[in-house]
């Protein structure tokens, strides 16, 4: 059962992040505490925004750590091959891949903290874990085709962000499975959100009940260092 004592998610402001923090808010056991985060623009590139807020978690906590970190904030850009360009590359690398990276490094020893409570425990969402939300677009093997539901867009800068993402997922399954961490991707599906569009297969309310069940199942080391599909909780090809 998905019971985190302690939440963290970024991007929570509206569409998948919001919901996200009504469900865990419903759950029979609710956090203790949960942290919803949204981006400033204006700050964006600023690491001393991120310590600032692992600070002020830390104060928050006292000694429990953080036991989910959701890195739910992201931008979607629609440009193909003729649109894209250094500055348009840039600015999604910098927030849907370097900003998750640099979050995550600066919140570690709360995860660290959170996961040393029951160091018996197999990996979990309940223990501590880093889940990225990602997008089957960044999916190598499974990128057969430009198209996008009627969209001939290479969709380059959110392809490639999303694939980094995907890779520093990895990274960090590998480097934190000692600590007790577990890291995964999920894909939410293509949902009915600003960046998703009215024309979205599902709603905000669907996609993260979906996702919240996939989280729920993942256990021990099978469950770290994976790219799930939320909509069916199937495997996703790298």
């Amino acid at each position: 059962m998905l019971a985190p004592k302690i939440v963290l998610i970024t991007g929570a402001n509206r569409g998948i992040g919001l919901e996200f923090v009504k469900q865990f808010l419903q759950l029979k056991s609710p956090p203790k505490h949960l942290f919803a985060c949204s981006r400033q623009p204006e700050t964006a590139k600023d690491q001393s925004s991120i310590d600032s807020a692992n600070a002020f978690v830390a104060s928050k906590v006292q000694g429990d750590g953080v036991n989910l970190r959701i890195n739910n904030a992201g931008i979607g850009v629609l440009s193909n091959i003729h649109e894209a360009n250094r500055e348009v590359m840039a600015k999604v690398y910098e927030i849907n891949a370097i900003g998750p990276l640099m979050v995550v490094k600066s919140f570690l020893p709360l995860l660290k903290q959170a996961a040393s409570v029951d160091p018996a425990a197999p990996l979990s969402c309940n223990r501590a874990a880093i889940i990225n939300i990602s997008t089957s677009l960044a999916s190598i093997s499974g990128n057969t085709s430009i198209g996008f539901h009627g969209i001939t867009s290479g969709f380059y800068g959110y392809r490639a962000s999303k694939a980094a993402l995907n890779m520093i997922t990895t990274n960090m399954s590998l480097d934190l499975k000692n600590d007790g961490i577990l890291a995964t991707a999920i894909h939410p599906g293509w949902v009915k959100t600003d960046m998703g569009g009215p024309n979205a297969l599902i709603d905000t309310v669907t996609s993260v009940t979906r996702v919240m069940a996939v989280m729920g199942k993942l256990q021990g080391e099978e469950g770290t260092g994976k790219f799930y599909n939320g909509d069916n909780g199937e495997l996703l090809g790298w």
